[in-house]
């Protein structure tokens, strides 16, 4: 795609990305993979099977279907359209976490599975690594947001690591935060017993990772930098075996009659597993994406991510025509967020994201009332779960 230029200080504002040619309205912007990605741990616990590395999911969309819908015979129409080839993954040959491919298995353990992996002790509730994550499932329950493991991932990296100030000086590239407002995060992410549960974790932490490279990441101040900073930068990856299938099948050449079927049984499938799961359809996790995390917010976006590889690899699509030297902006909130009064839009991305939004619509909106009904804001609680709208989710 084109080569967005990484931007300097504006206005105040921080960082941001500004193109540097004129970009089409539904053109690829970039794709990017992130420095580091891990799937939820409440989203593996519900048994949503993604690769350890690249969160690909690996269920079959059948296998997907059945499960979700509760209907252990359905079968799929077309299931030459699912792209999961389970004869090609791959099992840690220590731990037995799965992989998609070889070449996942083998990205991982050179990166940071090394030195995260269980071995035997997979099974173990008392392995340092084990209660760590436990502590984390016990303070933070679904809609999960960052992990406790994205941290972990980024120690074991610099553990790993032969250069270890090169990732080093990527891990610092994230927006850094004040310590005020780290304490804002941490005790957003956290609830109520912030400060004591911040404690726990950060022992947990050093107990299954220390590392003298990384002391200052152990230290109080250090652990609360680091958890504000994959609180506030994590984005959001979902992968679905099954949403592949149907936009495959969207895909199909067929006559009026036979699409009107699939249509028709797609439907009826979806109501079954709204039923059955209600909104958590994928596997999903959070990673740290350089360019996409160099983005501003804007409550009128001309910039989505999405993830259309049924993996880890953020695709940056433009919204609206883009001209040399405009900004690239992309929400925060999900589509049906943006779409509430700017007092709703800025309670939400004040309260997640602590930050006033000036975009073009919010100053334009500026005289309106700050009225929000009840409903809205009830609303405004609930996460976006819909992986091809959802944007940067905390």
């Amino acid at each position: 795609g084109t080569s967005p230029g990484r931007g300097e200080e504006r206005d105040g504002k921080g960082k941001g990305l500004f193109a540097k040619k004129a970009i089409k309205k539904g053109e690829t912007i970039f794709i990017e993979r992130p420095l580091v990605s891990a799937q939820f741990l409440w989203n593996s616990l519900y048994k949503y099977k993604a690769c350890e590395f690249c969160l690909r999911a690996l269920e079959t969309a059948e296998d997907n279907a059945r499960r979700l819908s509760g209907i252990p015979d359905l079968s799929l129409p077309h299931p030459e359209l699912c792209k999961v080839h389970p004869e090609l993954h791959q099992a840690c040959p220590q731990c037995q976490v799965m992989y998609c491919s070889n070449e996942c298995r083998q990205a991982a353990a050179d990166q940071y599975h090394r030195a995260l992996c269980l071995g035997t002790s997979q099974e173990d509730p008392n392995h340092p690594i084990s209660k760590l994550k436990d502590a984390w499932r016990s303070m933070h329950y679904p809609p999960e947001t960052s992990s406790i493991m994205l941290m972990a991932r980024m120690v074991a990296t610099v553990k790993q690591a032969q250069d270890k100030g090169h990732w080093q000086k990527l891990f610092s590239q994230f927006c850094s935060r004040a310590a005020n407002e780290e304490e804002e995060i941490a005790h957003k992410l956290l609830g109520e017993k912030f400060e004591g549960q911040l404690t726990v974790l950060r022992t947990l932490f050093t107990t299954a990772l220390y590392d003298d490279h990384l002391n200052r990441w152990f230290t109080p101040e250090g652990f609360r930098s680091l958890f504000s900073l994959v609180g506030t930068n994590g984005q959001g990856i979902g992968t679905s075996s099954l949403s592949q299938w149907v936009h495959a099948c969207d895909a199909l050449a067929l006559t009026s009659q036979q699409r009107v079927q699939l249509d028709s049984f797609i439907d009826q499938l979806y109501k079954d597993v709204e039923k059955e799961t209600g909104d958590f359809l994928n596997c999903e996790g959070s990673g740290l994406f350089l360019l996409q995390s160099a983005c501003n917010h804007s409550c009128i976006p001309n910039a989505a991510a999405s993830f259309p590889s049924n993996n880890f690899l953020l695709h940056l699509s433009a919204l609206s025509d883009i001209s040399p030297g405009e900004e690239i902006g992309i929400s925060y909130l999900d589509c049906c967020q943006c779409d509430r009064s700017r007092h709703s839009r800025h309670k939400i991305l004040r309260d997640n994201y602590l930050f006033i939004c000036s975009c073009p619509k919010c100053v334009s909106q500026m005289d309106e009332l700050d009225l929000t009904s009840d409903d809205e804001e009830e609303e405004g609680e609930a996460e976006g779960d819909d992986m091809e709208d959802e944007m940067t989710d905390v």
